[in-house]
């Protein structure tokens, strides 16, 4: 009961350098940017960095176990828990990565993509209600029925936008009505199998494949990811094929 109630006990402060070997990258050695993690052993690194290294092996860079031995790009995925985490932890690391994302597109001469913009939002009223500047959400007179405002209801319109071609390459299944669709880039692979399934009548989205460059995509791929590893930035829309899981071409 003693050591309960000792407040040195429950406000112990741990200093940022004792934890720093889990939260950087073991490619670049930087605090972790956009945390993704290989799916076979857990381990964590920087999703540009990870990304580099797997076009020229296809071992784990810390444990060198085999992730795939043709596609280990499938089997990596967006680890969001352990990048919430290095920025709660590094003091005014979100905010330089976004000044600097924000900066690339602007010497680009390119629009700044929504997602960028939102997190930027995101942060400034972060720091509002943090100085107290910001007002409380709810007021005594607040009626019960009260509509949210409409930025709540923005379905990810804000957020960086691709362009898509749906191709289907396959005898076995009849193509979509309408092929062209635009959406959000942190939109998945998984995503776009269930909208074919649903629009094809099929019994499940397992049943396809979802294609670039006659290569087949990971369900955890964001199309952002494969705008920039597999289109390779080529010229808008994103031109991707569907077709039978088992189907052989």
């Amino acid at each position: 009961m003693a050591v309960l109630g000792n407040p040195d006990m429950l406000t112990r402060k741990i200093k940022l350098c004792h934890i720093n070997a889990h939260i950087t990258c073991r490619l670049c050695e930087g605090y972790l940017i956009d945390a993704t993690t290989v799916t076979e052993c857990l381990h964590t690194f920087c999703r540009s960095c990870l990304v580099k290294y797997l076009e020229e092996n296809n071992t784990c860079p810390t444990c060198r176990i085999v992730i795939h031995q043709s596609h280990p790009l499938q089997y990596i995925g967006h680890d969001r828990t352990m990048q919430d985490i290095v920025y709660k932890l590094v003091p005014g690391l979100q905010e330089a990565e976004i000044k600097k994302q924000r900066e690339f597109y602007q010497k680009l001469g390119m629009e700044v993509p929504g997602d960028i913009k939102g997190e930027l939002c995101n942060m400034k009223t972060h720091l509002d209600q943090r100085n107290g500047d910001a007002k409380s959400e709810d007021t005594p007179n607040k009626e019960a029925g009260e509509e949210k405002p409409e930025e709540d209801n923005d379905y990810h319109r804000s957020d960086e936008q691709v362009s898509i071609c749906l191709e289907c390459n396959s005898s076995k299944l009849r193509g979509l009505k309408r092929k062209w669709i635009r959406c959000s880039a942190q939109a998945t692979v998984l995503h776009l199998k269930k909208f074919i399934a649903k629009k094809l009548n099929l019994t499940s989205f397992n049943e396809l494949d979802i294609l670039c460059n006659e290569e087949i995509l990971g369900k955890d791929h964001t199309l952002k990811f494969v705008v920039v590893t597999r289109w390779r930035f080529k010229k808008s829309p994103l031109l991707l094929h569907y077709r039978p899981k088992m189907d052989l071409l």
